[in-house]
């Protein structure tokens, strides 16, 4: 009988024969393979990376949300602020545009602003983060706005309109406040989501937190970001929250883990949200939950990898920290409007060195 345990030459064999074993896998198995194993799940959807299809040379461009028009040709709603401002420039003078592509697969261009900053308003000093949906007849543009270049006057508003090259009519006032001073979402309200219910109502999911905890908390990532939901009549509010609880904590997990970027929507009697990991997996994933009602949602799953896994680019400048990320993910369905088709989001990168819109197809899911 031979002594496995003890047999130098034995071991020496096996070790070599495992580490050809491992070689070889690492050049035959596809890359995206190996990072689900990573984390024991392979992805939701199966992209193809059509690339980045808008772009302006003294812009960075965010927050890209797309829809059908009337004309057959794809609208895409856009968060867009000045090269000289730097990343960090959206949240003090972003304005959202609007762009036009004959086909998801196109690329796009910049048409008119549809919102700017206005004066001695509550949007005053920015709008962004806008979603664009129709609702009979009539286009909703969710964005958020504030009034003084910081988060804490972060409030979600609605602008309307009949057609999608506007006029858009605006209101004095956001259609949703932040709770009162100690509740979980005291901070803002800011990245909305909307869908209608299967109760027939209009719900808006919104993200937030609680101001004390984002005051005394240190390290890279301040407070943790949650999601609530309010229900209205008619999309343009009012609108009550369900709950003085979010509908979305990850507070009680390790390593201060949330997700943001929320977008909804229902598929095959079920609610289905993606959104940008934030330290569930890491901060370069996406993330997909799913709901019977809309309110307990599942455990997340991973949506989409980060971006280096679907295409090669050449490593960005310093001040492009997030380089990498798909963020703001926002899905655009087949014209039928009944199946998710197109992934659209904001990254950083490009021709020159701020961000654009990236879009991949999907070419399956589940």
């Amino acid at each position: 009988m031979i002594e496995s345990s003890t047999n130098t030459e034995f071991l020496s064999r096996k070790r070599f024969i495992k580490s050809l074993v491992l070689a070889t896998s690492a050049v035959l198995v596809p890359s995206y393979l190996l990072a689900d194993t990573a984390v024991n799940a392979r992805p939701y959807f199966k992209l193809k990376p059509l690339g980045r299809s808008f772009s302006l040379e003294d812009y960075y461009i965010w927050c890209s949300s797309p829809i059908w028009g009337k004309d057959g040709k794809v609208h895409l709603f856009y968060s867009r602020w000045l090269k000289t401002k730097g990343m960090s420039g959206w949240i003090r003078g972003s304005e959202i545009g609007h762009a036009v592509a004959d086909s998801p697969e196109g690329r796009f261009q910049h048409k008119d602003v549809a919102l700017a900053p206005r004066e001695e308003y509550w949007d005053s000093t920015t709008c962004h983060n806008p979603l664009i949906k129709e609702v009979e007849g009539t286009y909703y543009l969710f964005y958020m706005g504030n009034s003084n270049g910081k988060t804490n006057t972060k409030r979600i508003g609605i602008a309307t309109s009949e057609s999608l090259d506007g006029p858009w009519k605006r209101y004095d006032q956001p259609c949703l406040l932040p709770g009162k001073e100690g509740e979980w979402d005291d901070h803002c309200t800011t990245n909305p989501a909307f869908i209608k219910g299967a109760d027939g109502k209009y719900w808006l999911y919104y993200k937030s937190w609680n101001t004390a905890e984002y005051n005394n908390m240190t390290g890279a990532v301040r407070g943790n970001r949650k999601y609530g939901l309010a229900k209205a009549d008619h999309p343009l509010g009012p609108y009550h929250k369900v709950s003085d609880k979010p509908v979305i904590d990850f507070s009680n997990r390790p390593n201060n883990a949330q997700l943001e970027d929320a977008f909804v929507w229902r598929e095959r009697n079920k609610y289905k949200l993606i959104a940008r990991d934030m330290g569930f997996y890491n901060h370069e994933y996406g993330l997909i939950l799913t709901s019977d009602d809309g309110i307990s949602w599942s455990e997340p799953q991973i949506a989409y990898l980060d971006l280096k896994t679907y295409v090669t680019e050449n490593e960005p400048p310093k001040h492009l920290k997030r380089f990498g990320r798909l963020e703001r993910p926002m899905i655009l369905f087949d014209k039928d409007n009944k199946r998710p088709k197109y992934i659209f989001g904001g990254t950083q990168g490009g021709a020159y060195d701020t961000a654009t819109t990236f879009v991949f197809e999907i070419v399956d899911a589940g």
